[in-house]
């Protein structure tokens, strides 16, 4: 018999159980109930709202910026799924986050060259720059649909606070989540980060809910997860979590009783968790497959690049996956890409290799203070309140593994391989309130969400360089951290603009690190690293991320160079 919620949507004892179980979040929708009939629309009203100005924001930095680093890979990929059906390009990740962006270029219609022999990184420049389309409108609608789903996440971060802390608490967790900078910037991006932590998210969110009904929300859980695992390969470290979870949901519903007839009962018990992990897990299996086979029912692997051999631990490891051989091979490159010897830079110190405290810090320099408070308040909550614990797992355990597993990552290329946080973190944060409603509490609240949102507010349109208020706002992120913490190549059309209003017929010389053509946008410069240094004079302009990591030529060009502007807080314009 399943059991009655608690006052939050939790499980009261079988003891306290006065009439038959509720669907979760029941206290919440009765007090919700209880309002009066011309107050209901306030709480719709506010989520509108503040989804609306959190599309405003994602859609601004869609329309300004220029095509990130990565952009044009998943973008050009997106484009031959929808016109050669082939799996030659991008093997690395897996194609569902990239078939959720071919909705968006196929709305736009860009015109693609089949003659193409490159590679994947110059596919995405050809089709932007070479093949006659307009890059700002394939881009802005290649954008669009990740916009959307970084839009119905919050609604899942909603309605998971709202079965933990009513409606209150769940629109303190939304708030956290429409201002969070990370999550604007990287949900205004055709990139595959946010979709794969948002269905992670979706999927412990089902299984929460999957306690009451496992009949619609173990399946729908298992979907999610597969969405998860098929848009990003990182993902996989919360598989085994969210299936524990399942078995959880099962044990909690039917809680067996104490001696020799309890031990029979917990063996049934379990029986079910694990027929429900197995149904979860069948399930996103076979969203992984179905994700290949509509972009190739033939399963071809004509790949554009090397598979590299896996050996040992990981190649067994490999080789068990249930996953069609076109994603092991992914998983294959993604290993040989862990052994490569990448470049990092935290706080002014460039590093080969890996930091295992490297996105910790970031995630310290790039989250608003208010946010950091309330996280920090609201994971405390979920386990140190008892009619709270039962919610933890849910809501902590698959961030804590993902964190752990990103954190051993040979790649310290940003915070947003860890976007899951600012997702799990805003829902864990409404246990504040369901903890303990005191006008104390309630204005601590209030002032910490208020602070998050003019921090937030405050960067706009750069959502990308953002850092806190303690190190110094987005202006000095560039000397604690790089690539797309900061400059990721977004700023190209600013810089464009800029040198065009300011420096008009002025000598260009320009170190862009980007995947943009510098010269689309009118940005007739040259490479300052190629010529005697006495040679150099003029503007000399350069991305951040290359100015932290300059050496040689360029770090003596710096030196001797005047910073005289900044573009978006990614570009450093100087007059030498």
């Amino acid at each position: 018999m399943a059991l009655a919620p608690g006052p939050l949507g939790g499980d009261a004892p079988p003891e306290a159980s006065a009439g038959p179980p509720s669907a979760p979040g029941g206290a919440a929708a009765r007090a919700y109930g209880r309002l009066r009939p011309h107050r209901r629309w306030l709480v719709p009203l506010a989520v509108v709202l503040l989804l609306a100005q959190m599309a405003v924001a994602m859609v601004t930095a869609a329309a300004e910026q220029t095509p990130t680093i990565d952009e044009p890979v998943y973008v050009g990929t997106a484009a031959v799924y929808l016109h050669e059906h082939s799996l030659a390009y991008n093997p690395e990740h897996p194609p569902l986050g990239k078939l959720l962006i071919a909705v968006g270029v196929a709305a736009a219609g860009p015109h693609l060259d089949a003659s193409f022999t490159g590679d994947q990184g110059r596919l995405g420049r050809h089709l932007l720059y070479e093949s006659g389309n307009d890059p700002w409108r394939l881009m802005l609608w290649a954008r669009l649909p990740v916009i959307v789903v970084t839009l119905l996440f919050g609604l899942v971060v909603f309605a998971f606070a709202r079965e933990l802390a009513g409606a209150m608490g769940a629109l303190v967790a939304l708030t956290l989540y429409a201002f969070s900078p990370d999550l604007i910037a990287h949900g205004s991006l055709a990139t595959l980060d946010v979709p794969a932590a948002g269905f992670v998210l979706t999927s412990a969110w089902l299984l929460w809910r999957a306690r009451r009904r496992p009949g619609p929300y173990v399946p729908l859980a298992g979907a999610a997860l597969g969405a998860a695992v098929a848009t990003k390969m990182n993902s996989l470290p919360a598989v085994p979590v969210l299936l524990a979870l399942a078995v959880a949901s099962a044990w909690t519903s039917r809680r067996p009783a104490v001696g020799g007839a309890g031990r029979t009962r917990a063996a049934r018990v379990l029986a079910v968790g694990a027929t429900r992990a197995a149904v979860a897990g069948a399930v996103a299996i076979a969203v992984v497959w179905a994700s290949y086979l509509v972009v190739d029912p033939q399963l071809r692997r004509a790949y554009r690049q090397p598979v590299p051999a896996v050996h040992g631990l990981r190649g067994a490891l490999v080789d068990l996956l249930p996953f069609p051989q076109a994603y092991r091979d992914g998983m294959r490159i993604q290993f040989g890409f862990e052994t490569q010897p990448w470049q990092g830079f935290l706080f002014g110190h460039v590093y080969t290799g890996a930091r295992w405290y490297y996105l910790p810090v970031a995630l310290l320099v790039k989250t608003p203070l208010g946010l950091l408070a309330l996280w920090t308040a609201g994971a405390v909550a979920l386990v140190a309140v008892r009619r709270l614990r039962h919610a933890a797992p849910y809501v902590l355990a698959p961030p804590a593994v993902l964190l752990a597993a990103a954190m051993h990552s040979s790649r310290d290329f940003g915070t947003r391989y860890a976007l899951f946080l600012p997702m799990f973190l805003a829902v864990a944060a409404a246990g504040v309130l369901a903890a303990r409603r005191t006008p104390r509490s309630l204005a601590g609240v209030g002032a910490l969400v208020v602070f998050v949102t003019v921090s937030s507010l405050g960067t706009f349109p750069y959502y990308l360089p953002y850092s806190n208020e303690a190190f110094g706002g987005p202006a000095r992120t560039h000397l604690r951290l790089h690539d797309s913490n900061v400059d990721w190549g977004q700023d190209l059309g600013r810089l464009a603009d800029r040198l065009r209003a300011r420096y008009p017929r002025e000598r260009i010389w320009l170190v862009y690190k980007g995947s943009g053509v510098p010269s689309f946008y009118g940005i007739h410069s040259a490479d300052p690293r190629a010529v005697p240094e006495e040679r150099v004079h003029g503007l000399l302009v350069v991305s951040d991320s290359a100015a932290a990591k300059a050496k040689g030529r360029l770090a003596a060009l710096i030196g001797t160079s005047r910073p005289v502007d900044e573009v978006g807080h990614s570009i450093t314009i100087y007059r030498r």
